[in-house]
């Protein structure tokens, strides 16, 4: 098979579209008004919270930071599926391939450090609540803003990079978007180099994130058993939106692994698109609902108590 480098790869094929020419126009309207439903929920409430002066708060921070991943994540995909849904042939760029790479991964990454860092305010909110206010300062929130953000940005774009560097044996993409290993298993040989930094990225990214949620909530559930019936109260409405938007994303993000590493031949090939693209839709539409529904009871709250933050 003749070698080359990424860099000499023109575009890629993405094969795993199916024929819909029958209904080619009626997926692309429903593709339409999930993206639409996803821009004018995450848009309305960060100017909700950019607005209401009550809602200037750690919590609220990290949320409308939460918003600004999902609307970033989703713009990285709809609209380049929109494209490929009313084309006849389905290939992409290599540029905008390596793009949509990045784009996507980062949206996973800072995903999971943005739940990271909500939990550890919750944390600090149930388990220390008189030393709150001194605790999450605004040198403290702009410093854990910029730990969402930064480093995913630094990790995935190394790991970009490695995969452009890669010398390949084809440019059949086995998915319906771009993605990292479907590249990888295009390598001419083991790709060793990218598998450890994956590794460890994986480990930087996802498990250092998650094992931060999983201590600080073991410690909530200490201070919730020991407390009082408020206490518990308290963290039951601050905390099941949280986990339910960490076990929602871990769900998708898990399908799309085992996707990606495993053989699927076996599973149905309308199927494996739905998994494919479930971490990147209902994400982007859980988050507002879930955290929308809780903001307006908050913020209806704190109206009601002269908006000078006592509903908190």
């Amino acid at each position: 098979m003749l070698k080359m480098n990424s860099s000499q790869v023109l575009y890629f094929t993405l094969s795993a579209y199916l024929d819909i020419s029958l209904c080619t126009y009626c997926i692309f309207m429903i593709i339409l008004m999930i993206y639409t439903v996803i821009i004018g929920c995450n848009v309305v409430l960060i100017v909700v919270i950019c607005v209401n002066r009550s809602l200037h708060e750690p919590m609220y921070l990290f949320l409308c930071s939460l918003f600004v991943n999902e609307l970033y994540g989703s713009t990285g995909l709809f609209p380049f599926l929109l494209i490929q849904i009313l084309s006849d042939v389905h290939t992409v760029s290599a540029p905008l391939c390596f793009l949509q790479i990045f784009c996507l991964y980062t949206y996973g990454s800072v995903e999971f450090t943005n739940l990271a860092v909500m939990s550890y305010d919750r944390y600090v909110a149930i388990c220390h609540p008189l030393q709150y206010k001194a605790i999450m300062s605004q040198r403290r929130i702009v410093c854990l803003i910029s730990v969402i953000w930064l480093p995913p940005f630094l990790a995935v774009s190394v790991t970009t990079f490695l995969t452009s560097s890669l010398q390949l044996c084809g440019n059949v993409n086995n998915d319906i978007y771009c993605n990292n290993h479907s590249i990888i298993k295009l390598a001419c040989s083991e790709p060793r180099v990218n598998n450890i930094y994956e590794l460890v990225m994986t480990f930087l990214t996802v498990c250092v994130p998650v094992s931060v949620i999983l201590y600080t909530y073991m410690r909530i559930l200490k201070v919730c058993f020991s407390g009082s019936k408020q206490t518990r109260q308290k963290a039951v409405s601050t905390c099941t939106p949280h986990l339910a938007s960490l076990l929602n994303f871990s769900f998708g993000v898990s399908f799309e692994v085992i996707q990606s590493r495993f053989n699927m031949n076996n599973v149905s090939r309308i199927l494996r698109i739905l998994l494919s693209l479930y971490f990147l839709t209902c994400q982007p539409l859980f988050n507002p609902v879930l955290y929308g529904l809780n903001l307006a009871q908050v913020s209806d709250y704190k109206l009601g108590a002269g908006g000078d933050g006592r509903g908190r």
